[in-house]
Parts: structure tokens; sequence; C-alpha cells
């Protein structure tokens, strides 16, 4: 996209709330990405997007953007040639973007934008290997992190003491954590653009480098670069898309603590809450649900979000992992795509999640497809997305019908 060609959307219209689809997807060129800036790669996914959905850049009266930019997303969409009369910069972690897709879905619902487009794109991974340093994952040192951050408490260190905490109150395994990751990269191995798609072993997952107890090396996510783009539209825009649009049937968000003394139960993401709230607002169970696109940027993330989700009992997530059912062909596909810890992680992966499933529900994914009984395609899909460390959640419950 060109700056070159400016437009004025046509103004939102008001009245009765409308239904809101997602009507285009794409991923940016991921994985090691040496050559392409943050921005070139935000291009590319828009692009992309905006040809899968079929509909002419002027319906974009919508921007979300986060992570990039002094003025984010005003930086982004300039770049872009854009010039939204709606705008997102939500910043709450890897939940930003199903947080933000609410937002929007709510701002195209009332009538206040009519097609919002959000972007993403990183090259954590190209960033780190040409300065030559690792990463500072200990945040700041002002406000409330001050309390923790003499004491060592970086990121991981904060997911790895709340899997602790899991492992002591309900008996999960080292085991059932390394499963997580064993199934991620299994469903990987069928997906062209995941970074990773060896086959792993449970042994291989506990026998690694130790990064954070319990967390070994392949129970952490990889550092990759890529981007993203979702095109949300109201439902007055479908008949004029390219592919069969995949409704947005309800959304969810929470927000529970960033000191970790306040954080009242090591075994409780915000995703309760958050989960709660989209599947009452779509008026589906969890038993509903087809498939499920978790953020995993540590094993322990995706059990404990599948147990505060309502896919199984709390503290029963352990037994729940094992036996092959988070596989693309197992009992409740997880991951699809090989999620955070063997496809892609270039820094907040929410879109991905939800590119993930929107290919799913239309039959888009290949190799990795999921089916059903028959053959079917399935029906309906969760994006659950998690920031910080387990401080934020948002949850989006999606659907063809």
């Amino acid at each position: 996209m060109s700056a070159a060609t400016l437009h004025a959307p046509s103004p939102a219209r008001s009245g009765p709330r409308r239904r809101v689809a997602v009507v285009g997807v794409a991923l940016s060129d991921c994985g090691r990405v040496d050559e392409a800036t943050p921005y070139a790669l935000h291009a590319q996914a828009a692009r992309r997007a905006l040809a899968d959905s079929g509909l002419d850049r002027s319906v974009i009266d919508g921007f979300g953007s986060a992570g990039l930019g002094t003025l984010a997303p005003v930086e982004v969409a300039e770049y872009l040639g854009l010039r939204p009369t709606w705008v997102d910069s939500t910043g709450v972690g890897g939940s930003t973007w199903e947080v933000m897709a609410a937002h929007a879905a709510e701002a195209i619902a009332a009538g206040t934008a009519n097609a919002v487009l959000l972007v993403y794109g990183s090259t954590a991974r190209a960033d780190i290997k040409a300065r030559r340093r690792t990463s500072n994952l200990s945040f700041g040192a002002r406000g409330p992190l001050q309390f923790e951050v003499p004491y060592g408490h970086t990121l991981i260190a904060k997911y790895a003491m709340a899997a602790r905490r899991h492992m002591h109150e309900y008996g999960t395994t080292l085991e059932q954590l390394a499963s997580v990751a064993v199934q991620a990269r299994a469903n990987a191995a069928t997906n062209p653009d995941a970074m990773f798609r060896t086959p792993i072993t449970v042994d291989e997952v506990l026998s690694g480098e130790m990064i954070a107890d319990p967390f070994t090396k392949l129970h952490c996510c990889i550092r990759s670069d890529g981007g993203c783009a979702v095109l949300l539209a109201a439902e007055d825009h479908v008949p004029d898309t390219a592919k069969e649009p995949v409704w947005i049937l309800g959304a969810g968000t929470s927000v529970s603590h960033t000191t970790m003394s306040e954080w009242q139960d090591f075994t409780v993401s915000p995703a309760a809450v958050s989960g709660r709230l989209a599947f009452e607002r779509a008026g589906v169970r969890p038993a509903d649900v087809d498939l499920a696109e978790i953020y995993d940027a540590f094993t322990y993330m995706t059990l404990v979000t599948l147990e505060d989700l309502g896919f199984c009992a709390k503290g029963e997530g352990g037994a729940f992992v094992e036996k092959g059912r988070l596989l693309r062909d197992g009992e409740l596909p997880v991951n699809t795509d090989g999620g955070g810890l063997s496809a892609c992680h270039p820094g907040m992966r929410g879109l991905f999640l939800i590119v993930e499933a929107v290919r799913q529900l239309r039959g888009e994914a290949g190799a990795g497809q999921v089916r059903k009984a028959g053959g079917r395609l399935p029906e309906l899909a969760v994006a659950s997305g998690t920031g910080g460390w387990f401080c934020s959640s948002g949850t989006l419950v999606l659907g063809r019908g």
C-alpha cells in the first residue's frame, strides 16, 4: 500500500446492530526474515489480507495496530496509506489482538466503523541476531514492578512459578506439560509456514537445557520474525467478499494483575472470565467447540487456559492434554498450526490465533485441515490470547454459520 493514493472513507452508518464477520486474513513472510523491516511485514500482511477479502481498500475506515511506531497506530496507518476514522492501539500484551478485535466488532456492530483492519509485524528474531545480544524480559523497574525486579522476576520466571504451583496443587506432571510441546510440534509438521516441524518426544523435552524450572527450552516458545493481518467488516460487505465469512459470535475480555503478590490464585488465569463472557455472548458451550487456538508462550499456558475456558475441570488439565487430545485429529485440536511453541512467535502472537482459526473454519489449512465426522469442516472455533504473565485475556468465539 502506498500513501500516494489517499481516500476519504464513507461515513459509518447508524441504525440496528449489525453482524460482524472476519472477511480477510493473511500472514506475511514468517520464520527467518532477515531482509524485511517490521513496517514491510505490516504492509505485506495487510495487502495479502485485503486481497484475500476481495474488497476494495476504500471500505477500510478503521485501523488497529500496537507495538510499532512512535504514535501507534498512526505511524503504521500512514505507512500503509490509510486515513482511518476509527483507531485502536490497545496494548495489553499477547491478548492485545483478541481485545482489539472485540473493540472493533463492537464498533462495527454499533455503526461507528464499517471495516477494520488489524495488522501486526515484528522482526524479533532478526533484531536479536543483528545486535548479537539476548533480550531483556524483566520489563521496567518503576511502579509496582519495582518491588519484584530486584528478585529476578523475569517474565519466564513468573510463568514458571505459576506452573510449579499448579503441579503442587493438582499433581500435574512434567511429562504432561511436555506432551503439550510434543503435540504442538506434531501439528506443525503439516504446516509449511511453521519454523520447526521435526517431531520431538517427551524425553527430548524433559532432557533439554533448563531455562526456568520447570521449563526446559522446548517448554518455551520459539522466537521468529513475521506478521499477519485480519480484516473485519459489517454484514453489509459480506456479499462482496471473495471468501466465506467467519462470524464473530461472542467476545470477552478480562484483566487480572501485574504484581505477582496481587494474583489471587496462580492456577487461575483471566481466561476464566473472558472465556465465560465470550461463550455466554455467543450462546454456545465449550463442548460445542470444534477447535481452539490458544496463546502458548509456554506449555503451562495451554494447559491452564484449557481449564479456564471450561474444556476440562480445574486441576484436570494435565490428564486432559495427554493421549493426543490436542492433535489435529484429536478430541479437541489445539494450535493446529503448531502454535508459538513450533510455528511462529514474533512477539505478540494473538493475531495469529485468529488467522489460523479462520483458515480452519474456511477449510483452507491444507494438510493441516481439521475434519469432523464424515469429513465435515469445523463449525465453531475459539481464539484465546493471554497477555503479560496471565495479566490479561481476550477470547473470541468464531463460527461459519
